[in-house]
């Protein structure tokens, strides 16, 4: 590339603003003698924002679909520079602050984030909720699941190579853009630095694009959906270890403690607890090898590891050996009825049904699971035939 940098706004109806932005940035291109440019990612302003940002001196690439991300995903890739820099067009960043966005990248981090948290937030730049509620347990839980080392996912002043935002391979289209950025760029392996930044006031007042809880929950259900193990795998070796507890501990009779009587309803609820988790946990293996199959997701040494020691073959034996022993228990049960042992030992009754469901479900999960693979999906080439 020709430039050096290119700064990437993302805008909707921001016309108060862009201009200043966009000169802003220009201008401390100019002062640090950077060749770069200024390239706004318009979702479809209606307010006359894109003419305001040529007149400044941007660069304007329309972006049909809607949504933060979407902005990015159409804006970043038209970007001429070696170096991208993207932040808000509603002058709450601070565009005369590029130069501590782009030396790490010339040092060779790929990529660089801001953190309010510990920079400055204005007064009344964000709301109290936004601020000591949302954006700490959702950056929380993004690195509870993914352990970012990011401390304010959410910045959305940031900078990265050009290659890098390749090698990140982002997709999502809205808000959950931010977080995705975030997680993709600890999964490629890139080199993160996170730096202090300031979050103004905006000047005028608007309908923030913003919506605390909707948009929360994309970026909550982000991180769920891309994290498989969190969301079923753990759940489920939670729920399948009580349920066997239960029904082992209950299965030579009642159990008491203190003045409390354990008997049948909890066998019941052991077995569907134990039904439930094992069921939980095939989704959770069925998503990984999804969303490693089609890219959504890096290999990892669970699913290799599991792969290694999986065959259809062993699947479909250890399924016939739980069905084998439970109908083993129930024709015994079935042999003392008929011979006038009229007492149904239920206990029994109880477990071997949960080992017959469990063999089933196994059986069949293994054919299922034989059709999936660790590989990562084959990407389309398009050979021509030699003439």
């Amino acid at each position: 590339m020709s430039l050096e940098v290119s700064v990437v706004m993302p805008c909707l109806n921001e016309a108060r603003t862009v201009g200043t932005c966009v000169q802003k940035a220009l201008n401390s291109l100019r002062e640090l003698k950077i060749e770069g440019e200024v390239l706004v990612a318009d979702n479809g302003s209606t307010d006359g924002s894109q003419t305001i940002a040529r007149e400044a001196g941007a660069r304007v690439v329309t972006i049909p679909r809607k949504g933060y991300g979407a902005a990015y995903l159409g804006g970043i890739p038209a970007a001429q520079g070696k170096f991208i820099v993207i932040g808000d067009s509603d002058d709450t960043y601070d565009f005369t602050d590029l130069e501590r966005f782009i030396t790490p990248l010339r040092q060779g981090y790929d990529f660089v984030i801001g953190n309010r948290l510990k920079g400055k937030i204005e007064k009344g730049a964000m709301p109290w909720l936004n601020r000591y509620i949302g954006n700490p347990f959702l950056s929380g839980f993004l690195n509870l699941l993914f352990k970012t080392g990011v401390g304010d996912a959410h910045c959305g002043m940031r900078s990265f190579t050009r290659q890098a935002f390749f090698r990140m391979q982002l997709r999502t289209m809205g808000m959950e853009f931010a977080s995705e950025m975030v997680v993709k760029a600890s999964q490629a392996g890139l080199k993160i630095k996170e730096i202090p930044s300031t979050l103004h006031r905006s000047k005028f007042s608007r309908t923030p694009h913003l919506r605390p809880i909707p948009d929360g929950w994309r970026h909550l259900r982000f991180m769920l959906i891309y994290s498989p193990t969190h969301l079923f795998i753990f759940p489920g070796i939670f729920l399948l270890t009580i349920g066997f507890i239960l029904l082992l501990a209950l299965l030579g009779g009642p159990l008491k403690i203190g003045t409390h009587a354990f008997d049948y309803h909890f066998m019941v609820l052991g077995s569907l607890l134990s039904i439930l988790g094992f069921q939980v946990i095939n989704l959770g293996i069925y998503a990984k090898a999804y969303s490693i199959y089609e890219k959504l997701i890096p290999e990892d040494s669970f699913l290799k590891g599991f792969y290694r020691w999986f065959t259809l073959e062993k699947g479909i034996y250890g399924g016939l050996l739980l069905v084998g022993i439970g109908m083993t228990i129930m024709f015994y049960l079935l042999a003392k009825y008929i011979w006038g042992h009229l007492v149904f030992e239920l206990r029994l009754a109880i477990f071997s049904m949960t080992l017959i469901v469990l063999g089933v479900q196994i059986i069949f999960s293994s054919f299922l699971l034989s059709l999936m693979t660790t590989s990562p999906k084959p990407d389309i080439v398009d050979f021509q035939p030699e003439e």
